[in-house]
């Protein structure tokens, strides 16, 4: 099965402009933009038979281009990356069965996320989509708790049935719990991981559906295939002792340099 990773890149983000050039410099000291370490980050999965960068930018098309990146130009409308990737399918020099919507906000997005998830859709052909969820640490739901607390919109969390199919999603800490956790705690929270493995038809579908309330609230793209009747597959991956947190605020850049 052919998969293709496209990387949704935005410059004119409404909570962080220019978020995609951001510099985010590791213990080797060596600075890298956001979207090159979220790049070098697909370039890790194995298997993929491409990786992308979609962009409507000149700025981040040139960044990207600069350090090896293949890019596709996609319109100025797309309002989220599920959007840009519809939009880029008619755009790539090729196709594939299956493509994978990798987020630039999330440079520490281990290999073995989008490879169990590429597993669980090569296992079950049925599945039209499907997204990674990681139980939360008690580090992880502090941060959450704390960002709400002070009226920033953190990670975004995923209640799911017992067959692994969404629920729901919320930048809200769900399911409530009322209390926090200590490090040996088994906490009930999962964080969703911005990560999405998308069939051609289940891209071509989003494209027609309009945008709905529940959408438009919370200002999350998948939750349109939840409310046009898509079942959503949650695959829960293993942080294998990785931190993974992803660039919403700019307080996350100090976050994700502590880590790389």
């Amino acid at each position: 099965m052919k998969t293709i990773i496209i990387i949704p890149a935005r410059y004119a983000s409404s909570r962080y402009p220019g978020k995609p050039l951001v510099v985010l410099t590791g213990k080797d000291g060596v600075p890298k933009s956001l979207i090159q370490r979220s790049w070098e980050a697909a370039m890790a999965v194995k298997d993929v038979a491409a990786v992308y960068v979609a962009t409507d930018d000149d700025r981040i098309r040139e960044a990207a281009e600069a350090f090896g990146a293949k890019v596709v130009m996609t319109a100025e409308s797309c309002a989220n990356g599920t959007e840009r990737l519809a939009d880029a399918l008619s755009n790539l020099d090729e196709t594939a069965d299956l493509y994978v919507n990798l987020q630039g906000d999330a440079p520490l997005t281990p290999a073995w996320f989008v490879e169990d998830l590429i597993r669980e859709m090569k296992a079950n052909p049925d599945v039209q989509m499907a997204t990674p969820v990681l139980r939360c640490d008690h580090q992880t739901h502090a941060n959450f708790v704390e960002d709400r607390l002070n009226g920033r919109v953190g990670g975004t969390t995923a209640v799911f049935d017992r067959h692994m199919n969404a629920l729901y999603f919320s930048k809200e800490v769900i399911p409530y719990t009322g209390r926090s956790f200590g490090p040996d705690d088994v906490v009930p929270v999962f964080h969703h991981v911005g990560v999405y493995a998308y069939r051609p038809e289940a891209l071509k579908a989003y494209g027609s559906w309009p945008v709905g309330p529940l959408e438009t609230l919370e200002g999350l793209e998948q939750l349109r295939f939840l409310e046009n009747g898509m079942p959503i597959r949650c695959v829960e991956v293993d942080g294998q002792g990785r931190v993974f947190w992803e660039l919403n605020n700019p307080v996350d850049v100090a976050r994700i340099e502590s880590v790389i």
